[in-house]
């Protein structure tokens, strides 16, 4: 089930939209769409605890807790990546209760935890579009601005940025608007 449906660099940074499993991407980091308790639940945050073991659930509960558009970082577990960062995006609200500036605050979040953990690989999932209910189309564009935006400003030791996407529609998604910055649109 892993394609890549679209690529285009960032500066040097290669960005990558694909659909697959999160929990099966090799990468020096993952991130997880969490909740603001770091508790687990369903969706992509469920299946990043399931899949790496209760090192991770023993993590997030020495943390404590992370505010909506913020980030955290915990081992992996048994994951194939060396760190999951936890980020937590906003519930969708119809748009108009600060959910892009959250949303894109999760991404840039994120990425300043890869570049103080030093990963040169970083996958993300399609962060608050599940349960959160976050448009897909928006949420792709709000995401791919953000990180655009961070990696060019401070790139660090990146050097690949893959979105990993569950279902075919998020794919679509985020290679269309992954492909809208190929054309300059």
């Amino acid at each position: 089930m892993s394609e890549v449906t679209a690529s285009c660099r960032f500066g040097r940074v290669l960005v990558v939209t694909k659909r697959g499993d999160i929990t099966r991407e090799r990468a020096d980091a993952l991130v997880n769409a969490a909740n603001s308790r770091l508790a687990g639940g369903g969706g992509v945050d469920g299946a990043i605890h399931r899949a790496g073991g209760p090192e991770i659930l023993a993590a997030c509960r020495r943390i404590g807790g992370c505010p909506t558009g913020g980030a955290v970082a915990t081992p992996a577990g048994r994951l194939p990546a060396r760190y999951v960062i936890h980020a937590v995006g906003p519930v969708w609200r119809g748009g108009g209760h600060g959910e892009a500036r959250l949303l894109a605050a999760a991404y840039r979040e994120s990425l300043a935890r890869a570049r103080e953990l030093g990963v040169r690989t970083l996958a993300f999932p399609a962060i608050s579009t599940g349960a959160y209910g976050y448009p897909l189309a928006a949420a792709a564009r709000v995401a791919l601005e953000a990180v655009r935006g961070e990696v060019l400003a401070r790139p660090g030791r990146l050097e690949e940025i893959r979105f990993v996407l569950f279902s075919e529609p998020a794919a679509r998604a985020f290679a269309a608007a992954l492909g809208a910055f190929r054309s300059g649109s």
